[in-house]
């Protein structure tokens, strides 16, 4: 009995370490399984397994590149002033919990782990039975839900001390709220990313999908053209003169943008900085250095579009065959630099450009008012927070919606994470996760569980909970439909309109 136990024991520990962990892995592991339930032949299974995964490594150089692109500009820009602060990033996060967690609490990391399998049952289960619970999307993006499960570890052993006694207690309780979060948040995606990828199959699994919906909502509600009473022009359909109109080309767009705006930061930071800390060399020419790593954006960028239309054609399909067999009426919820291949990919940068505005004069204003903590911006929560804000905003409001909204979500991350992290000691450790929703929702999800113990958690839960079945009761018809026919879908809705027209 034991030597089964310890098999059991050893194929689960590879699973959650290689494959639960593992983006990549993850996806290629739903992909392997859709293709399995729908009967698939062994030799087009694998190659759809191996294409999903593939494009999913792809699409981890671009984010991984774009990310590293920037740091050493971010710690240009911490040296160069002198700023003790908090970086607010999802690894910089995730590390302060692993370095603080045991001095501050007398806890391990390790149970991060059971956390997030625990709470992935919840999200499955609540999918499972989506006709009660009107929940249709399932988080798949694993390096995103180890990120979240560590930080959501952090915020409930500060906001509920006596969990810190009980380990199963503690289990149960950040299980179901963050299970609950997963399941619920991604849900909330579906309506924007069907409309934007017109019926691509898939929502967004990530770090703001509250801000994705509320984009959504304030890009229509307040720009948007009303019916067709209401001119909006999209980024796209900008009438630019004479050499303006290379912005309409992606690739284009992007290097130039990024190096005027970087080049202007990596100057004022200065050569002898990127020489000491061995980002470039003496010998080298700092206009070359400079030049070079702005169009490094461009080209990480492109490459994450093609790791995006690599494997979001696979999954997609092959998650057909868990929806009929497993989770009927669902999508899978994916990586937010999926939808940058949907569609305008201009506003991509237009929303990153206006959000690390909103960001810098949030932060300016952190020194000037004597802030005891300074936020040091990141490149995760900058780019894929307002990136994906804008694009949203972009297709439902126009170039206006694409630079407000987003510029306002910067000014809302660097005064929500200033809040949150210094009041739970996150600072103190020098990061703190930083994206939209842990800036807004788990903030305030913390304050109810900190100051009204177990009821708190009972709110948060329900009204979590509570979302989906407003959204369910505002369009039962179409609610089901946008997810199982797309362009039955759209016939409902166009009927819809009209008919309130009327």
């Amino acid at each position: 009995m034991s030597a089964v136990l310890n098999v059991l024991n050893a194929i689960w520990s590879f699973f959650a370490t290689y494959i639960l962990q593992k983006a990549p892995y993850m996806v290629g592991f739903l992909t392997l399984l859709g293709y399995c339930l729908m009967g698939k032949k062994w030799y087009d299974t694998l190659a759809g397994t191996l294409k999903a995964i593939i494009g999913m490594l792809i699409l981890n150089v671009g984010s991984g590149g774009l990310t590293s692109n920037f740091r050493p500009i971010l710690a240009g820009l911490k040296d160069r002033f002198n700023l003790t602060a908090c970086v607010i990033d999802p690894y910089y996060g995730q590390n302060a919990v692993t370095a603080g967690v045991e001095e501050t609490f007398g806890k391990g990391f390790s149970q991060v782990m059971t956390l997030l399998l625990i709470a992935f049952i919840v999200n499955i289960l609540l999918v499972r039975f989506n006709k009660i619970t009107k929940c249709r999307t399932l988080f798949t993006t694993g390096h995103v839900q180890v990120q979240q499960a560590a930080t959501a570890y952090w915020l409930i052993l500060f906001a509920l001390p006596a969990l810190r006694e009980s380990n199963v207690a503690l289990l149960i309780v950040m299980a179901v709220v963050l299970g609950a979060y997963w399941a619920v948040g991604s849900n909330l995606t579906v309506k924007p990313m069907q409309e934007l990828t017109e019926g691509a199959g898939f929502a967004i699994a990530h770090q703001q999908m509250f801000g994705i919906r509320l984009g959504y909502f304030l890009a229509d509600k307040l720009f948007g053209d009303k019916g067709g009473k209401r001119k909006v022009k999209k980024v796209g359909e900008m009438e630019m003169p004479g050499f303006f109109s290379i912005f309409n080309e992606n690739m284009v767009c992007t290097a130039i943008l990024m190096t005027f705006f970087f080049g202007i930061i990596m100057c004022v930071i200065g050569k002898p900085f990127f020489v000491e800390s061995g980002a470039t060399k003496e010998t080298e020419s700092f206009v070359y250095y400079v030049f070079n790593t702005s169009l490094q954006f461009a080209v990480y960028l492109a490459i994450l579009q093609l790791g995006v239309r690599t494997f979001v054609t696979e999954l997609t399909a092959s998650f057909q065959g868990i929806a009929d067999k497993l989770l009927p009426s669902s999508v899978p919820g994916v990586d937010c630099a999926v939808c940058y291949g949907f569609g305008d990919s201009n506003a991509v940068t237009f929303g990153f450009l206006a959000g690390l505005t909103g960001q810098i004069v949030a932060i300016i204003t952190l020194i000037l008012v004597g802030s005891p903590t300074i936020i040091i911006c990141g490149f995760v929560p900058v780019f894929f927070d307002n990136a994906t804000i804008g694009l949203v905003a972009n297709e439902k409001g126009g170039l206006k919606a694409c630079l407000i909204i987003p510029f306002f979500s910067g000014l809302i991350q660097v005064f929500g994470a200033a809040l949150i992290a210094g009041w739970v000691g996150l600072a103190d450790y020098g990061g703190y996760l930083g994206m939209f929703d842990w800036d807004t929702v788990w903030p305030a999800m913390t304050v109810l569980m900190r100051y009204l113990g177990y009821a708190g958690v009972a709110i948060c839960v329900i009204v979590l909970l509570a979302i989906p079945q407003i959204e369910y009761k505002m369009d039962p018809e179409g609610y089901f439909l946008i997810t199982e026919d797309y362009d039955a879908y759209v016939e409902h809705k166009a009927a819809k309109a009209e008919a309130k027209a009327k």
